[in-house]
């Protein structure tokens, strides 16, 4: 799948500025604060809102299956109104939601979304709440987990209306980060996929995060000093966060070392 995001990442790497190499010895900690998801969040929205104004409804988000915009449209719609009835509530919510007959598209998300910054910008991250079963869970998840839905489906959207696309390079390690803290759990267990043959590095060449990724029942995100690996592949956060995501391949000059451990991660179902 080509992109203009993908193009700006064939360039072969060029040597660290002193900065770049500071970034590199003392990444920012993940997860990110609740205030940096709130931040992107915002700026995420009013990016999609004005791809739906504009943008015919009928076409093709082909990184969405049969999905056009305007079904992209609802599901963001929906997941901003259910996830904020799920922070208000601390409960599991069942409702479902559409825009009422002859409401625009555009207004019925944007709606959405600012009810869902609302209760966001109003509600204890620390506070109890329920998500997808994980014992224990608390608020802050949700925070992290709608920027990163986000985040995924903006680009999704970017990509079908032909307009730039830009995933922040911190929200797109965290994303990374989250692909195995959250989705890998949920999609691993119970589940046909065949044992990652032996353990990849993953590096972020521009915010300096790194993961182990060890093969088990369920792969495993540990530091990069918990073991040797097979394989490595390095490339920007948000072409790593993308490809886990399958909205683009991997750029074979970026993996070093067992290609097919390399490629038995990137091609695995990861996410939902």
């Amino acid at each position: 799948m080509a992109s203009k995001l993908w193009e700006r990442h064939q360039a072969p790497h060029q040597a660290l500025a002193p900065l770049e190499i500071a970034v590199h010895l003392n990444p920012v900690p993940l997860p990110l604060d609740t205030a940096t998801y709130l931040k992107a969040l915002r700026e995420q929205t009013a990016a999609f809102e004005p791809l739906l104004r504009t943008a015919d409804p009928d076409t093709p988000v082909t990184t969405c299956g049969s999905w056009s915009l305007h079904d992209l449209g609802i599901h963001l719609g929906q997941s901003s109104r259910w996830v904020a009835e799920v922070v208000r509530s601390g409960q599991l919510c069942r409702e479902e939601f559409a825009p009422a007959a002859g409401e625009q598209l555009a207004d019925w998300y944007a709606e959405g979304a600012a009810s869902l910054l609302e209760v966001l910008d109003e509600a204890d991250p620390a506070a109890s709440c329920w998500a997808f079963g994980i014992e224990d869970a608390v608020a802050a998840l949700w925070f992290r987990r709608v920027a990163m839905d986000t985040a995924v489906h903006l680009v999704d959207a970017q990509l079908a209306t032909g307009a730039e696309v830009y995933v922040d390079p911190l929200i797109a390690a965290d994303g990374v980060d989250e692909v195995f803290a959250l989705m890998v759990p949920r999609v691993w267990q119970g589940s046909e996929q065949k044992p990652l043959p032996a353990s990849v590095a993953l590096r972020t060449t521009d915010t300096g995060h790194g993961w182990l990724i060890q093969p088990g029942d369920v792969p495993r995100a540990r530091p990069l000093a918990s073991g040797p690996a097979a394989a490595e592949v390095e490339a920007t956060a948000a072409e790593l966060l993308l490809v886990l995501w399958k909205r683009q391949p991997m750029d074979s000059r970026r993996i070093s070392g067992d290609s097919t451990a390399a490629r038995a991660l990137l091609t695995a179902t990861l996410t939902l």
